[in-house]
């Protein structure tokens, strides 16, 4: 399941008063909501302090340390204030280069993800809180916008239907104090591409473990759309050969995998992504996964097992046998591809009698 298998469906649209109203679909730990963003207040000086005009340059890209405060709406109203009247507030840091990240753990019974009331500091890419970081994405120092979340369609888990936030639609605002430059995904090196990339796997090893499939499953995505642009490198590299490469080595290159190590580590993220995708419920994204899997490293024995298990939710029991007769000559007499075997042998013999009771009968 790559970014688009997340159906991220963003678009923008105007009110009738021209209000900027933009809508896509984010991912929270226990599925995916469509979120609704309205600017409520607009603001043209950058993080610097200087004037500008609408460039996406003064907007925080990958990388930018953020200084915001998620409020849900209710409380602000409850408050008896107002989102304008609170940014009066004296913030604890006025000047993006004091900055520091806030980490914070993700809670499978919430959407929003960021500490409600407070400000504090996300660093743009890392996907703790998708909707805070997609709405950071389009906005400007000292802007403020309102949010509206519901759930999105099938994909989303019955268990989080009423977040702990409150009722829904969620209703909240999100404000954006300061911010550090950060650099799109073009902006980057190879080797600063690389270090995402094995930052989002990483994280993604630690939300599956800890049972946020649908946030393990968008660090994976993250970390191959990253390598997307890195792949035409690599294969120049393998044209050339390794000992070409390893000879006439730059700054950057130096930061890189061996061609090798560059095959296995995908291999390892669409096997991962399929894992998610059969927790998920995905059949046939974890099919697609875990067949590019075993076709960049065709010794990865857990890609053939997700294959083999893809086939059979699929009913594609031939293909099923296939992935499970190859992961045996990797692993003879591995329990469960040996147990798996014996399933899909039984179940095409059944196949085959009732198709045979149907030929009799259609002739007799």
């Amino acid at each position: 399941m790559e970014r688009a298998h997340l159906l991220d469906t963003r678009h923008g649209n105007g009110d009738h008063d021209g209000v900027d109203v933009t809508s896509w679909v984010s991912v929270c730990p226990r599925g995916l909501w469509r979120v609704r963003r309205k600017r409520i207040h607009k603001q043209t000086a950058s993080s610097s302090g200087d004037v500008t005009s609408g460039s996406s340059d003064f907007c925080p890209k990958l990388g930018s340390l953020c200084q915001v405060r998620v409020q849900l709406r209710a409380h602000v109203e409850d408050s008896g204030g107002s989102v304008s009247e609170k940014r009066g507030e004296k913030l604890s840091v006025t000047d993006a280069t004091e900055l520091v990240s806030a980490p914070f753990l993700r809670c499978q019974d919430t959407v929003l993800q960021t500490p409600l009331g407070d400000w504090t500091t996300l660093r743009l890419g890392e996907g703790e809180c998708d909707v805070t970081e997609t709405c950071l994405e389009g906005m400007r120092a000292g802007e403020t916008c309102e949010i509206q979340l519901t759930p999105f369609g099938n994909g989303q888990d019955a268990s989080v239907s009423q977040p702990s936030e409150g009722n829904l639609p969620l209703c909240a605002t999100v404000e954006l104090q300061v911010f550090t430059q950060g650099k799109e995904s073009w902006e980057m090196s190879a080797g600063e591409k690389w270090e995402w990339v094995k930052s989002h796997k990483e994280r993604g090893g630690v939300r599956f473990r800890s049972g946020d499939v649908w946030g393990a499953a968008d660090s994976y995505s993250r970390a191959l759309k990253l390598l997307v642009p890195l792949c035409g490198l690599f294969r120049d590299a393998e044209k050339k050969g390794e000992e070409q490469r390893d000879t006439n080595t730059t700054d950057e290159t130096q930061q890189l995998p061996s061609v090798g190590e560059f095959k296995i580590i995908k291999a390892e993220l669409h096997s991962n992504m399929s894992l998610c995708q059969l927790k998920l419920n995905q059949p046939e994204q974890a099919k697609a996964s875990s067949a590019k899997a075993t076709q960049l490293d065709p010794g990865a024995a857990k890609a053939w097992y997700r294959l083999g298990q893809a086939c059979q939710m699929l009913n594609e029991l031939e293909e099923a046998k296939g992935a499970f007769v190859k992961l045996l000559e990797l692993q003879p007499e591995l329990p469960p591809a040996v147990k798996a075997l014996k399933d899909i042998i039984s179940k095409e013999k059944e196949r085959n009698a009732q198709l045979g009771l149907r030929l009799s009968k259609m002739f007799n």
